[in-house]
Parts: C-alpha cells; sequence; structure tokens
C-alpha cells in the first residue's frame, strides 16, 4: 500500500499555523514569478488545458485555503504545468520561535517520500553498467546472513519484494554525528531476517531502503548523501534540496521546523524538543529530530520547486537516459484495481493517465510529490505540522489536475 494511504490510515487529525498565502501564475520554475496562466487551451493537444480548478481561486486553492483558515494545513502546495507555476501557495511558520513564515523555498523533511532518490541512484549506476539489477546482495556486501547474501537482488529491494523483515528502529536514541548515524544503520540492515521467498511483498522494510544505499556506497566509494546531493540533486538543479543535519536544522532560516503534537494538544518544536515523543500510533516514541542525519536511502530535505524540478530531469534524461527512467516508474507489482508498485514509487491509472506519486511522514512533518507524465503536471505538498488530510489533499490535488478521482479506470 502506497504512503498516502498509510498516512491516512495512520490518522494524522490535526495541524496548526496560518500565514498568508503566496501564489505566483505562470512565472517559469527558475524565479517563480509573477506571470499568466490561461485557463484556457495552451495548444492544439487537450493535454495541454490548464483545467480552471488549478488555477489560483480554484477549487484546490480554496481547499487548501480554509484547511489552513482551519488550522489543519501548515507547509507550502505547488502545481506546475510544462515546467511554468500554476498555483504556488504557502501558510503557516517555518520557525514559530523566529516568527520564520513558510515560503516557496522552504526546504521541508521529506522522510519516505526521499526514498526514490536511492532507487535513482541505483539505476544511474545500472545505466552505467557498474551493477545489475539482478546482483545479489552478497556481491556487494559483507556480514549479511547466508540466504540474503545469495537470493535477495538489487531488484527484489527497490521493487518491495525482498522477503525481508528489519527488526524495529531505536527510535529514542538521540544521535550526535553521521559516522554514528551510518554505523547503526549498517549494524540494523545486518539484523534482517529473511521471512518470506524473495519475491514476495513486504511492507516497509526498512533493510529495502538501508541496503540499497549500502551498495551505492560500495560501488561509488562515496557516502550515500554525498552520491545523491551530487548526481540527482545538484544534476536536477535542486539547489534549496540535501541531506541537512540537526545543527543545520537548528540554525538555516530555510528550513522548516517540524511541529509535533503530544498526548495533551500541546504543538512542539520537535528538533527544540528532543525529550519529546509523539503518542500516535504509528510513531510512538519517535521524534524526527533525534537522528541527527536521515539514514542512508531515507529522507533528505527538499524545496517545492525542487521537486517539481526532480519531476522535469526524470522526465527530460537529465538523471537518467529516458529508458532508465521508464525502468524506474514501470509497474511491477499490483497494490489494487489500478495501483502498482514500481522502484520505490507508487503508480496509479487515473482516468486515461498514469500518475507517479510517492508520501511520507513523520511526526511534525508530511510530504507528497506527485508526477503526471502524460500532461506535463507535477504536484506537490510538503507541510510541517501533525494533522494534515495529506490523502484527501493529494486526492484533491488529482482530480483539480485530470478531472477524476484516484481509483477510477481499469486496472491490473
Amino acid at each position: 500500500m502506497d504512503l498516502v494511504r498509510r498516512v491516512d490510515r495512520r490518522r494524522l487529525l490535526r495541524w496548526g499555523g496560518v500565514a498568508a498565502g503566496v501564489v505566483a501564475v505562470g512565472g517559469p520554475l527558475a524565479d517563480a514569478g509573477a506571470g499568466h496562466a490561461d485557463s484556457a487551451s495552451t495548444g492544439s493537444s487537450g493535454r495541454d488545458r490548464v483545467p480552471p480548478d488549478t488555477l489560483p481561486g480554484g477549487a484546490y486553492d480554496r481547499y487548501v485555503a480554509k484547511l489552513a483558515a482551519e488550522g489543519r494545513f501548515s507547509g507550502v502546495v505547488l502545481l506546475s504545468h510544462r515546467g511554468r507555476t500554476v498555483l504556488s501557495r504557502s501558510y503557516g511558520m517555518a520557525d514559530r520561535e523566529r516568527r520564520i513564515p513558510n515560503h516557496e523555498g522552504t526546504a521541508f523533511s521529506l522522510s519516505s517520500a526521499g526514498k526514490p532518490f536511492h532507487a535513482v541512484a541505483i539505476l544511474q549506476l545500472a545505466q552505467r553498467g557498474e551493477l545489475r539489477l539482478s546482483d545479489t546482495v552478497g556481491e556487494y556486501l559483507k556480514g549479511f546472513a547466508k540466504e540474503i547474501a545469495e537470493q535477495v537482488t538489487i531488484h527484489h529491494l527497490i521493487s518491495g519484494t525482498s522477503g525481508l523483515n528489519t527488526p524495529d528502529e531505536d527510535v529514542r536514541r538521540v544521535f550526535r554525528s553521521r559516522e554514528e548515524v551510518h554505523e547503526f544503520c549498517e549494524q540494523w540492515a545486518r539484523q534482517s531476517k529473511l521471512v518470506a521467498a524473495p519475491g514476495t511483498p513486504t511492507d516497509h522494510a526498512g533493510a529495502e531502503v538501508a541496503i540499497p544505499a549500502l551498495i551505492v556506497e560500495a560501488v561509488t566509494g562515496r557516502t550515500y548523501w554525498d552520491y545523491v546531493e551530487e548526481n540527482i540533486f545538484k544534476r536536477c538543479g535542486m539547489t534549496g534540496s540535501a541531506f541537512y543535519t540537526r545543527p543545520q536544522w537548528l540554525t538555516d532560516r530555510h528550513i522548516a521546523h517540524p511541529y509535533m503534537t503530544l498526548a495533551d494538544g500541546r504543538e512542539v518544536d520537535a528538533v527544540r524538543n528532543l525529550d519529546q515523543s509523539s503518542p500516535a500510533p504509528w510513531v510512538l516514541g519517535k521524534n524526527p529530530g533525534r537522528a541527527f542525519i536521515d539514514a542512508p536511502g531515507d529522507g533528505g530535505f527538499a524545496t517545492a520547486p525542487d521537486l517539481v524540478r526532480f519531476a522535469r530531469a526524470l522526465g527530460d534524461g537529465t538523471v537518467l537516459d529516458r529508458p532508465w527512467a521508464d525502468v524506474l516508474t514501470a509497474a511491477k507489482t499490483p497494490h489494487g484495481p489500478t495501483s502498482f508498485g514500481a522502484y520505490q514509487i507508487p503508480v496509479h491509472i487515473v482516468g486515461d493517465q498514469w500518475v507517479f506519486q510517492r508520501a511520507g511522514a513523520n511526526p511534525g512533518a508530511g510530504a507528497c510529490w506527485s508526477i503526471y507524465p502524460y500532461t506535463g503536471w507535477a504536484g506537490v505538498i510538503l507541510s510541517n505540522s501533525d494533522g494534515a488530510p495529506l490523502q484527501e489533499m493529494s486526492r484533491r490535488e488529482t482530480q483539480a489536475i485530470t478531472g477524476a478521482s484516484p481509483g477510477g479506470g481499469p486496472g491490473g
């Protein structure tokens, strides 16, 4: 099941913080400045049409504004068509203590929405002939159980079909350095057990994130963080995105702080209150600020325009050659009538087109980015407070762009 559905099931019910919205219409992503978006067709094809519901004042804009007015959304939403901004709105505060508002250039924690970066990194290496997707774990890494080393392939890992189970994380541990995070990640991944035959779909196994990142490091001789920043973020022009550390989270004015809701209803800045923990069942005891830096293969921080740049780079051959980008997003395993698993990206048939979508959530943070490859649209939702109805927001975005609700159309 994709993370959009997971977030809904985990019932992130409350949201806080409202500020004035900022809108840019029709401006190129290079400056996201003011411009003009024609509500009629932008070309001869119906796929070039800009639907009225996507425009400022349209149905999606009004819906997000209502959420913010009700204290249920703090963050940024952005809709882009063929590289030009159609709608950009910002609400709430990135840092309430310093009175810094969220804005289009604010970087948000991605949580699981950053996992496709490790799949892209793996495919870059495959494209260059430095590894094969059929290679097993043991061809690159030592210290794993014999059945894992010899049977589990890279394809199994990045398609979510490894059959692995990973021990629960030590969510209360406060990490103090990149090296400490990396050492823990390596040891944690090696504690994985093969609980089903390789090829069996698994449920969010941590090893399926950590092991590909360790393979990237083994092949390239670089840390996963450095490799992705250089070969994905920099190549895509994602200048506001990085794997920031906790000290940077505390001091950099362009990074949104996560506002976590406690059991008594209070909202606290998670990264400034490492002794506080989430009471939510799906992240019980967790505080994202304790990590120092996101584990290899996971997370990272990105701005909304940067995620649109990533979407465009996937489509134009910048980050992967076009055939390899197709390998990334091709449906691998059926999840539902019109929903499939690809390489770390759930993909859906909506109406008569594909939608590629990845979401993630942590206490005080939520993210979802969507790519509509047939029509050149991209959508981003980034939040920094508990309670946003992320699944519903994503559904409203898709409906505004396609005119159809997710789940319609034929499937397999």
